[in-house]
């Protein structure tokens, strides 16, 4: 086994975008055509989108966040409600809750896959509960059947969080189809991206018609057109809206990037199998089970460090990547962790231990389609010689 401190010194960014001339060209020519915000490029790939997972209703917005926060607001969340997340995500599935006057209520996750454990979420309802929001953590679908059930039981919505999901499917059936709302993802390093955007699909007009005309101020339908020949000066405000909504910038990247999508998810598992067979002789590294039945779209690559087995602690096993030039990032610190939540809610961090034990031991791989196998040996080959010099 070759020494780490011997190893040559690459440069492998935890992620990089594949852009290509297709999205360069686009958006030259939106900003040649001079119309730059909200219009048929934006209207355009929402139909795209639409059509490529299945859904009726795609409303293209700037951020996933901006998704969520729609599609609380649609179903009526407000101050006194209660809505279920995971503690295991990003900052925004929960925050949309706050900022819309209810209170989250933090669920423990699964073992094996990390997404929010079902009986967790059972166990968290109350008379107050008013949603549920889980999350495809890492791009893996959630166990939906389950999720279903216990909403069904008490008759509560489902608003799914796929930041990491597109092209996921659950079954034979894609992410964005599956439950009342779903609500996407294109930042920078997710498996297709805008830059800065997201979008949020649903089967139900009422809910549709709701959600943009609240992505754009609350005015009245196609006010994007306003300043536009085909359209009216005149306008209505029938709501207190938001500014939620999607440029046309952005979406010139988007449409080439989702017609990509698959060729990048190729990419993505490509990445992990190779991991996958690098780590399945090393007992000191743990994977996360996969449903052969779903399909994920292997946003991420975390692994879990059995700490027992190591002399150093997971941030030196990171400081020790990075200094043999691998990337590599923590997703999540479970949110009941926090202080806002502690202080806010009342949590402790030994609230939700399955949470707070693999965030202790976890950290993300480079997983992207622009990743070489030399590439992908190489950080295979880095973390094993950093366990081998380290097994307790």
């Amino acid at each position: 086994m070759t020494k780490t401190t011997t190893l040559a010194q690459h440069k492998i960014p935890f992620f990089l975008p594949t852009i290509g001339e297709d999205e360069i060209n686009e958006v030259v020519d939106t900003l040649r055509s001079g119309w730059l915000t909200t219009g048929k490029k934006a209207k355009q790939f929402e139909q795209e989108f639409a059509d490529r997972v299945g859904a009726k209703h795609a409303i293209a917005v700037n951020s996933c966040t901006a998704a969520l926060h729609l599609a609380l607001e649609a179903l009526g969340i407000g101050p006194g409600d209660e809505v279920i997340v995971p503690t295991l995500t990003f900052a925004s599935t929960a925050e949309v809750v706050v900022h819309l006057g209810a209170t989250p209520v933090l669920a423990d996750c699964r073992p094996d896959t990390l997404n929010i454990d079902p009986a967790s979420i059972a166990a968290k309802i109350t008379s107050k509960t008013k949603a549920i929001i889980p999350v495809h953590y890492a791009g893996q679908p959630c166990d939906m059947d389950a999720i279903h059930a216990v909403a069904q039981e008490h008759k509560l919505p489902v608003v799914e969080d796929a930041a990491h999901a597109i092209p996921a499917r659950y079954g034979e059936r894609a992410v964005g189809t599956i439950s009342d709302i779903t609500c996407f993802s294109f930042y920078a390093n997710k498996t297709i991206t805008t830059g800065e955007g997201g979008m949020v699909t649903t089967d139900s007009d009422d809910l549709a018609a709701r959600m943009r005309i609240m992505s754009l101020h609350g005015i009245s339908k196609d006010a994007w057109k306003r300043f536009s020949a085909e359209g009216s000066w005149y306008y209505e405000i029938t709501a207190a809206g938001f500014k939620h909504n999607m440029t046309d910038v952005a979406a010139s990247i988007g449409l080439h990037q989702l017609r990509r999508c698959d060729e990048f998810w190729e990419g993505r598992t490509r990445c992990a199998e190779f991991y996958n067979r690098a780590f399945a002789d090393v007992p000191e590294v743990q994977t996360l089970t996969v449903d052969p039945q779903n399909q994920t779209s292997w946003h991420l690559y975390v692994i879990q460090l059995h700490l027992d087995k190591l002399s150093i602690d997971r941030g030196e096993f990171i400081n020790r990547l990075n200094a043999a030039g691998v990337g590599t990032s923590v997703h999540y610190m479970p949110l009941h962790m926090h202080p806002y939540y502690h202080e806010t809610h009342g949590y402790q961090v030994d609230d939700l231990p399955v949470a707070k034990s693999a965030f202790e031991r976890m950290l993300s791989l480079p997983i992207y389609p622009r990743l070489s196998d030399d590439e992908l040996k190489y950080v295979a080959d880095t973390v094993q010689a950093i366990v081998a010099e380290t097994r307790a």
